[in-house]
């Protein structure tokens, strides 16, 4: 339960769990059975079982099994001219009555693989009038649980006296969902699961890309902003019955989730209290107050924000970013108190000491940020630049300008120091900010935010700037393409990679770090010792730090090379051999060039030539930053050439791959992909462009009437 979102943390108390499987969720378009996902959940129902859950399911579909099953029956025995009349409705209960012995007998054959054993219990409305039913409802379900057998309810429609079974709304409970809130209030459940064909409930149609879940229903917030949509395609009320039943069971005290039957282990999950699917508990509005600014909100805000940003004179935006520098400065106890309690946490925790590294605010760091930030005011202002100009005919001018992208979303782990260089680069860049940090830099990042917004004037508006908490995850935030124009991850390559498998969005950012250092047999030693010590050891952790060191096999048994070898060793760092190094060298093997290390270690390997080297680096590398170190000018332009990364170095350390040490003032991240930006990310890359053109009058009219010129006028 140490991951489990704050809202969720109740879970870790479960015993006793309810589960509504609704017809869609057992059933598929056709009406047949959805054996895949019955058997899924049958299995998650096992390994709850194995985990000392009680577990009740409550389950639709015997009326669709029953409807495909007389279906089929009536069309066998039909004759040619019974074919051709109008088709009658079957009849509900006749339904009920033939799909429940076929929905049982499915369950019992599938839990019993499973070597689980289940029962059925068939209920009405009529029997729970009765308090004698009801006790001994109780306990034969205790009996049953004690013996680890699963009850499976289902109401028994073939004999319900209901009229209109389909449609009447009346009585105890009317259909399986208010049975199933009906059962956890009498069985004294702990937690009520509904799986639905959808992931829970959202704030409008699902298939609407504006529509967001509600991972926690607030009633004052949510009642008046939600429009139910049709009743379930199969079943009798679709997520209004659901919701109706999650009121009655939570009100009560069971908290319930809404959620997808087709995602695989949801129930497992659920449990395990991750923030998935829509929560009803009774103390809700204590968790989320209604005051909570959403994600959407945020962006809209920033949006805003920016707008009056642009509208500021260059001095005016330049004072701004002064002003953020000031600030950092003066407020650097408390940073570095916050900051200091972030990191023994982190150590406390056990994390990585590459994670831990990248999450301390060294001493001097805050001095150096305030720098970078003055340097970046004191450059010529980037926007509204002019590009290019067009005389495209006589009084006909057209301007290529620089402008802001927009909204950017910034997804980072562990340093929050990359929280001060994107809020100064987005602020020089016109352009809104959201925010969404780790957790484990949680204090820092709040304290900086704080900071830097405390010094953005009313007149653009502290919501320049936006920090999501925990309370919206980052799924949700890849959701919103039509208020974010771009995403920028700064972590791990498990992070980065998902961030680009999740969003329409454009996401600018590298995966990995795999940066070499190849020394050509020219190489003066003493030279290569020093960009190799300095690009492995300065910040190892750093994603511009060596990981692979590539040598000239001439140079195998050259003492210099024993010099370097040595020194990385006293330094700490623990060597891996390629193939050839790990023969040679008798060092352990590397399991992979694709390595990124992140830490003190690296991986050594000898190569024929510098095209030898070009080639491995293609092949392993990961398109970040390659150095070559040589005295051979000839051999150096055919690497400069031909090494397709987005920095190359000729006799200069890998760490220089960096935005301050460009001359860029900061940088948002570094680029390893080839559209928009590439390299260590400035201002520059968070602009695009837009056109303006001044005229006197002129219209196309099938350029009948215009003469183009076309000539390129100089920048004014």
């Amino acid at each position: 339960m140490a991951t489990a979102d704050r809202t969720r943390t109740f879970m870790k108390d479960v015993k006793r769990v309810i589960i509504k499987v609704g017809t869609a969720v057992v059933t598929r378009h056709d009406g047949r059975i959805a054996l895949g996902r019955l058997g899924a959940l049958c299995e998650q129902v096992k390994e709850l079982n194995a985990l000392g859950y009680e577990v009740i399911i409550v389950t639709s579909g015997a009326v669709g099994v029953g409807k495909q099953r007389l279906k089929y029956r009536k069309l066998v025995n039909s004759s040619f001219a019974d074919l051709q009349k109008p088709q009658m409705e079957l009849d509900g209960k006749a339904c009920a009555a033939v799909g429940q012995s076929g929905l049982m007998a499915l369950y019992d054959m599938l839990f019993t693989q499973l070597d689980v054993s289940s029962s059925q219990l068939l209920v009405t409305d009529s029997d729970f009038e009765n308090p004698n039913f009801r006790e001994r409802l109780r306990e034969t379900v205790e009996s049953l649980l004690d013996l680890k057998v699963v009850p499976i309810f289902n109401e028994n429609d073939a004999i319900s006296t209901r009229k209109a079974p389909y449609e009447d709304s009346s009585g105890i409970f009317w259909d399986n969902d208010s049975l199933a809130g009906l059962l956890a209030i009498e069985l004294k459940a702990d937690l009520l699961v509904l799986l639905s064909d959808v992931d829970g409930l959202y704030s409008g149609p699902p298939s609407e890309p504006q529509s967001k879940i509600i991972h926690t229903y607030i009633k004052e917030k949510y009642h008046n902003e939600i429009t139910f949509g049709d009743k379930s395609r199969v079943g009798r009320g679709g997520m209004t019955a659901k919701v109706k039943a999650a009121f009655v069971a939570s009100n009560s005290g069971t908290p319930v989730v809404i959620t997808s039957g087709f995602a695989s282990q949801s129930i497992v999950r659920v449990l395990q209290g991750e923030k998935i699917g829509t929560l009803f508990h009774k103390d809700a509005s204590l968790w989320e107050p209604s005051k909570d600014v959403s994600a959407r909100e945020m962006a809209v805000s920033a949006r805003e924000c920016s707008r009056r940003l642009q509208n500021l004179s260059s001095d005016e935006r330049k004072k701004i970013l002064l002003d953020v520098a000031d600030a950092l400065e003066e407020n650097e106890d408390v940073i570095r108190t916050e900051n200091e309690a972030d990191v023994a946490a982190a150590q406390d925790a056990g994390y990585e000491k590459s994670l831990v590294s990248r999450l301390t605010l060294k001493p001097g760091k805050i001095a150096s940020l305030a720098k970078s930030i003055r340097t970046l005011a004191y450059m010529e202002d980037p926007i509204n630049q002019i590009l290019k100009r067009t005389e495209v005919a006589e009084d006909l001018v057209l301007e290529k300008t620089s402008c802001p992208l927009g909204v950017l979303l910034i997804v980072f782990e562990s340093r929050p120091d990359a929280l001060v260089q994107i809020a100064s680069l987005a602020i020089r860049s016109g352009n809104g900010l959201l925010l969404k940090g780790g957790k484990e830099a949680m204090r820092s990042n709040t304290v900086l935010h704080k900071v830097i917004t405390g010094a953005i004037p009313s007149n653009v508006g502290e919501k320049l700037i936006g920090l999501v908490t925990s309370r919206d995850e980052i799924a949700d935030l890849l959701k919103l393409d039509d208020v974010i124009d771009l995403v920028i991850p700064r972590g791990s390559n498990k992070l980065v990679s998902q961030i680009k498998a999740s969003t329409k969005i454009p996401v600018l950012g590298h995966a990995d770090g795999i940066c070499h250092v190849y020394i050509d047999k020219s190489a003066d030693m003493n030279m290569a010792k020093r960009i190799v010590m300095d690009a492995k050891i300065d910040y190892p952790a750093a994603c511009n730090a060596m990981e692979t060191l590539l040598v000239h096999k001439d140079l195998i048994k050259a003492p210099g090379l024993d010099d370097l070898l040595l020194s990385l060793k006293i330094e700490g760092v623990t060597l891996y051999g390629g193939p050839v190094a790990h023969e040679l060298l008798c060092i352990p093997k590397a399991d992979s060039f694709h390595h990124e290390y992140s830490s003190m270690a690296c991986t050594i390997e000898f190569v024929d030539d510098v095209q030898s080297a070009i080639d491995h680096i293609h092949r392993y590398g990961s398109g970040h930053t390659d150095c070559i170190v040589t005295t051979d000018d000839k051999v150096a332009e055919t690497f400069l050439r031909q090494v397709d990364s987005a920095a190359v170095f000729y006799n200069a350390s890998t760490r220089f791959s960096d935005g301050a040490r460009f001359g860029l003032g900061a940088e948002v991240g570094i680029s390893t992909g080839r559209i928009h930006a590439r390299g260590p990310v400035g201002v520059e890359g968070l602009l695009t462009t837009r056109w303006i053109m001044r005229g006197s009058g002129q219209v196309v009219n099938g350029d009948k009437d215009i003469a183009y010129t076309h000539k390129n006028l100089p920048l004014q």
